[in-house]
């Protein structure tokens, strides 16, 4: 059932930063406690969320006493054995205190400023309980599934999907009738995977601060 939107004011979203996975491109480390720029990942995204939301959550299932240390709720899963991003949301779901959920991963520290109000925007406009960011690319138009906002209403939705066994975001929101957002600047939803790619992010990250010009690219 489509939510009843009369507005999406920002104080009716929680915005959640999901860092629950395991890392296994990363050798197993926890991904949104790695530094880039001398912060963990986590900081840098919850820096750009915390201006969009009227509240913070982070998803972990590892380190949770390091997470709580930013002073936010931290949501584990009701399982524990990784069952991808889904899992995670579903627990904030049921958690938020705000009809609605704004949900990023904890490694892409670049996330458009304005990413939950123009899903906001989206999912009023269409009357869906759900919204997803999406970009082009090389001419293909791609959802970028772990940038979306979802309506509480679909904790009942989400919770059923996921005991038939799935867990895939994309196929889900697909079945919620989500709309898609478009977003023109790519570059703002690239993911750190790898150890590599954290070096470049932060090198990057320190030229522009000192104001040098870059030699590269991240994964350049």
């Amino acid at each position: 059932m489509a939510a009843e939107l009369e507005g999406v004011a920002r104080e009716s979203i929680t915005g959640l930063v999901l860092a629950g996975g395991q890392g296994r491109r990363m050798g197993g480390l926890d991904k949104g406690l790695q530094l880039c720029a001398g912060e963990p990942l986590v900081a840098h995204a919850l820096r750009r969320l915390r201006p969009q939301v009227g509240a913070l959550a982070i998803s972990a299932n590892r380190h949770l006493a390091e997470y709580a240390r930013f002073g936010l709720p931290v949501w584990p899963d009701a399982q524990r054995d990784f069952r991808g991003p889904l899992a995670g949301v579903l627990a904030a779901l049921g958690a938020c205190e705000t009809p609605w959920l704004a949900v990023v991963p904890c490694d892409s520290p670049r996330l458009p400023p304005d990413l939950v109000p123009r899903l906001a925007q989206a999912a009023q406009a269409a009357g869906r309980p759900a919204a997803v960011a999406c970009t082009v690319e090389a001419g293909l138009w791609l959802r970028q599934p772990v940038f979306c906002l979802l309506s509480r209403e679909l904790c009942g939705p989400l919770e059923a999907f996921l005991a038939r066994g799935e867990q895939k975001v994309g196929y889900w929101l697909r079945e919620q009738g989500a709309v898609e957002a478009r977003f023109d600047d790519a570059e703002a939803f690239c993911n750190v995977n790898t150890l590599a790619d954290l070096s470049d992010l932060s090198r990057l990250a320190d030229l522009a601060e000192r104001g040098a010009p870059p030699s590269g690219t991240v994964g350049g």
